[in-house]
């Protein structure tokens, strides 16, 4: 099923971990000397763990619905900068005949979209898990966000299909270059339906992860997408853009 119609870190400290450190922090600086050493030797480990740098990671599919939402929610349960965003001229889901989809523009809440799927048919958008989708959605932020119309900084941006991999590019490509910060662009291809938005993003989340612990990104995406295309049997396109 076509769900859009046409078209923290990389390995982040567990939070119960985070917790138990801060639970011995405490209880140290109330033991002395020795407490106050033994608390700031817990907060250079904990430092130590922090990378120094976040990765500012976009996930792009055609109308921020489906693949790029849970990879949304994947990378930031993660603990990662992620935004998401469409490439589409409006936001598209299945309608009754595949022809014939529902059409709202990305000024459109993810919750007024629901209201309305309910209102035309809630049997149909609930059997299809549309309705489901949205739910997911107006948990993660109030609406679906088209790419060219945002001017934030990424380091990678992911595309979820070659025809967004190439509307992105050509938006990269087409816009002044005022800082010359490179930008990489990869694509990771996943089908268009719950299932395979979940696997894709669980590549994306994994590809974030080695980014992540590289050194230095710029040295490292090469090999880091060479590693995974071996891993997975997928290829990934890969491209550098400059803001």
């Amino acid at each position: 099923m076509d769900l859009e119609g046409s078209g923290s870190t990389g390995h982040p400290e567990d939070r119960s971990a985070l917790t138990s450190r801060k639970v011995a922090l405490h209880r140290g600086r109330s033991c002395g000397t020795r407490g106050r050493f033994w608390s700031l030797w817990l907060e250079s480990q904990v430092a130590a763990t922090m990378p120094s740098y976040l990765l500012s990671v976009a996930v792009v599919c055609m109308s921020n619905m489906n693949r790029s939402m849970e990879a949304h929610r994947i990378l930031r349960r993660k603990g990662f900068r992620v935004r998401s965003f469409g490439a589409g001229s409006r936001v598209r889901l299945p309608g009754r005949a595949r022809n014939l989809p529902v059409v709202y523009d990305f000024s459109t809440t993810y919750e007024e979209m629901r209201k309305d799927l309910v209102r035309k048919d809630r049997q149909r958008y609930n059997s299809n898990g549309i309705l489901h989708i949205l739910g997911r959605n107006e948990r993660i932020k109030p609406r679906p966000e088209r790419f060219q119309e945002c001017r934030d900084r990424f380091d990678v941006i992911f595309t979820c299909e070659e025809s967004v991999y190439d509307r992105v590019v050509e938006e990269l490509w087409v816009r002044e270059q005022e800082t010359f910060q490179p930008v990489h662009v990869i694509n990771v291809d996943m089908a268009d339906n719950a299932e395979d938005a979940t696997l894709g993003s669980l590549i994306i989340c994994e590809l974030c992860e080695r980014l992540q612990q590289a050194d230095n990104l710029e040295d490292s995406v090469v090999e880091v997408l060479l590693a995974a295309e071996r891993k997975t049997g997928k290829s990934f396109l890969h491209t550098v853009c400059f803001y």
